[in-house]
């Protein structure tokens, strides 16, 4: 049988470490009631279980147990968030605010408000893909009710100034009769760089499980409960859990894997995120050397493990093909890699088109090793080399 390419699209997915697969199981047996269930054992165990959870995954972000309300994941947190607060500031103004680089699912949530109405500025990003916050001091109006900013860029890895933004948000609802309310999707930053929901002036945050080695299917939205009290208007009405925001029987045993994935996560941070990043720089080292590779976003102030990099006199298409056999990577988000369009963040870079297309994301994780990474650069550069072979043969 064929050796499987090395994993190296962690930004897409993680594999689930066996640890959470481990605290999950007996919950889909043994232990598999409904946590809504008040009137018997079965439920109140998994209850129990839910509620260690919600208390392990707030403590990550600095958060109240309270605040955290479960989702089937990031998208649903996001969409939560934005059209929530849309319906329930409605009177307040609508006048939202975000960023070009942001993930579609909270681009596309913006876009259907634009046809209720609603007046969107997408702000441009420099072009190491960090926000210039005197653009974000210039877009706030009167009117304006949201901030949408995410910590980590999903295909370019790099961390926004969360702390800077919630300070102006602050700044600008003390001049305003009501609270401009900032909220970010930290899907891809969750045990990973350090959040804190207080310090950074977080009213909402999306998170979710698979990103950080727990399962798919699962996600959470943080809500503010005081200074200010966030009000969200529900998208999914029925049984009222979740404080009513959000309906749905919980999933205990994914909620389980969400809450043990993030305890690992923590615990492991400092060590993993050091080898990680030193497994980024090994291979940024060899890749370096290719003549015409570049480098898309910040060189430091990006996750430890993201390397998105750009390739001139190749085809994107071609390049992909040729890496398949050795390694799985992305050229953008995993959610769109169908789409036929340049990635939307690499062109907001200033990319042009072809440059776009000629992109290779490598998300680096937990399990990899120096010797998959010495793999890997080898046949990058073969692959980018036979492929410029070839186009001067043509």
């Amino acid at each position: 049988m064929s050796q499987r390419p090395i994993y190296f699209d962690c930004h897409s997915t993680t594999p689930v470490d066996q640890r959470v697969v481990n605290a999950m199981l007996p919950y889909f047996t043994e232990h598999f009631g409904n946590p809504s269930s008040k009137s018997h054992i079965y439920g109140w165990e998994a209850e129990a279980a839910v509620k260690k959870a919600r208390e392990t995954i707030a403590a990550a972000i600095n958060a109240t147990p309270e605040e955290i309300i479960f989702t089937s994941g990031a998208t649903e947190a996001n969409n939560l968030a934005i059209k929530g607060v849309a319906e329930a500031y409605f009177s307040k103004g609508q006048h939202i605010i975000t960023i070009a680089t942001e993930h579609n699912a909270v681009i596309d949530p913006c876009n259907y408000l634009k046809t209720l109405g609603f007046e969107i500025t997408f702000l441009p990003v420099q072009k190491d893909g960090i926000i210039n916050l005197k653009d974000l001091e210039k877009a706030f109006r009167d009117d304006t009710i949201l901030v949408s900013v995410m910590a980590a860029n999903n295909e370019i890895g790099v961390l926004q100034p969360l702390a800077e933004i919630g300070a102006m948000c602050r700044e600008w609802s003390s001049k305003t009769e009501h609270d401009i309310i900032f909220h970010s999707d930290s899907a891809q930053a969750i045990g990973k760089i350090p959040l804190d929901v207080q310090g950074m002036n977080i009213d909402l945050m999306s998170l979710t499980a698979h990103k950080v080695y727990g399962p798919k299917g699962i996600g959470a939205l943080y809500v503010r409960r005081r200074n200010p009290r966030v009000t969200l208007a529900s998208q999914l009405h029925g049984g009222g859990q979740e404080r009513g925001i959000r309906s749905g029987t919980l999933y205990t045993p994914q909620i389980v894997g969400f809450g043990k994935a993030v305890e690992i996560a923590l615990q492991t941070q400092a060590t993993e995120n050091t080898f990680i990043t030193q497994l980024r720089e090994s291979l940024w080292e060899r890749l370096s050397q290719v003549e015409g590779i570049h480098l898309n976003g910040h060189p430091t102030q990006r996750l430890p493990g993201n390397l998105n990099v750009s390739i001139e006199g190749v085809d994107g298409a071609a390049l992909l093909l040729g890496l398949q056999p050795v390694m799985a990577v992305s050229s953008g988000a995993a959610c769109s890699s169908a789409s036929s369009s340049p990635s939307h963040v690499l062109t907001a870079l200033g990319d042009s088109e072809k440059l776009a297309y000629a992109s290779v994301r490598f998300g680096i994780g937990r399990f990899n090793t120096l010797e998959e990474i010495n793999r890997v650069a080898e046949h990058f550069i073969s692959t980018v080399q036979s492929l410029r072979k070839q186009a001067v043969m043509v």
